[in-house]
């Protein structure tokens, strides 16, 4: 499952990090390794990629100057992970695009943002959406040839990010047609959750109609 969510400049500065529980220490270390990874970032570095990280995945998706950072369960679908990071940097953009940029702003300055990555999150995790993965994946295999990297090797080892960037046209392709499929999935779930109530409502519209109004 999702575990977390970060948002930085490309210049090293957060501008945003969802709520979470504080208490697990190993989370707590996969958000100093990712404040690392930031720093060492250039403007070659890969777009899109997966870290691996002892019992979590760290993926990310850099989009101008800012990069989305999500921590996430190793067995976590890497197809749907990149798909909610669209998701997120979409509405980012379009909520805090300029603004983010401006050499004024101050760390986790877009804290309210987390109101709409705890409801993505919590979308993302659910059990419907879950289930129509495989389809997914068997339809969009060629994104499970994500760029791939353990994270010791990169922080520690002295590899380096630009390295990874070479697969990244291919990645961005497949993740695009994965999200339009995720989007559908979502809309379906939305659908069956809401559509009894609205079906209530309209009755009792009618039958307000029928007594009082006809």
């Amino acid at each position: 499952m999702i575990k977390s969510t970060l948002i930085y400049r490309d210049d090293g500065l957060p501008l945003c990090a969802s709520v979470d529980d504080d208490s697990d220490p190993t989370l707590t270390e996969q958000k100093k390794k990712i404040k690392m990874v930031v720093s060492r970032m250039t403007p070659q570095s890969a777009e899109e990629a997966t870290l691996e990280s002892g019992d979590y995945e760290i993926h990310y998706l850099k989009l101008a100057v800012v990069v989305y950072f999500v921590i996430c369960e190793k067995g976590y679908p890497p197809n749907l992970a990149f798909s909610y990071l669209n998701d997120v940097a979409q509405e980012f953009e379009h909520s805090y695009g300029l603004e983010s940029t401006r050499p004024t702003v101050r760390p986790y300055a877009f804290v309210s943002f987390d109101n709409f990555l705890q409801k993505t999150k919590k979308t993302y995790s659910d059990k419907k959406v879950q289930d129509n993965l495989d389809q997914l994946n068997n339809e969009l295999h060629g994104v499970k040839q994500i760029m791939s990297k353990n994270i010791e090797d990169l922080l520690y080892r002295g590899d380096s990010l630009d390295k990874m960037s070479d697969m990244s046209a291919s990645l961005k392709e497949s993740s695009k047609r994965y999200r339009k499929s995720a989007q559908k999935i979502n809309l379906d779930l939305l659908i069956s959750q809401y559509a009894p109530i609205a079906i209530v409502a309209l009755f009792f519209v009618f039958l307000i109609w029928w007594i009082f109004l006809r």
